[in-house]
């Protein structure tokens, strides 16, 4: 159970980043690709952006995590979680990068 609550609380994390930053008009809904996608184009982003590399990166990871989740806990696992905590501080990164941008202009 808990590491089914660590994937919501990793997409939570993600969706709080990038809608809590205020840059965008249109809201990320979810972290699935036709979500990402939708929001990229609605929110005139280019699809190579880093940060939507970035949204799409990490949802293949909690997708990949979800699937091993059935498994035991394996050292796999455990390097994937480590890889959705770095996708999630590149992602913040990335969002206060685009926020100092905006500002300078």
């Amino acid at each position: 159970m808990s590491e089914f609550n660590n994937r919501i609380i990793a997409q939570r994390n993600a969706l709080t980043i990038v809608n809590g930053s205020g840059l965008f008009f249109e809201p990320l809904l979810s972290l699935t690709e036709k979500a990402i996608d939708r929001w990229s184009r609605n929110n005139r982003i280019d699809s190579r952006d880093l940060l939507v590399v970035l949204l799409k990166s990490m949802s293949g990871t909690l997708f990949f995590l979800a699937n091993k989740s059935q498994e035991q806990v394996t050292e796999d696992y455990k390097a994937l979680s480590e890889k959705v905590d770095n996708q999630t501080s590149e992602l913040r990164l990335e969002v206060a990068n685009k926020a100092l941008q905006r500002t300078s202009r």
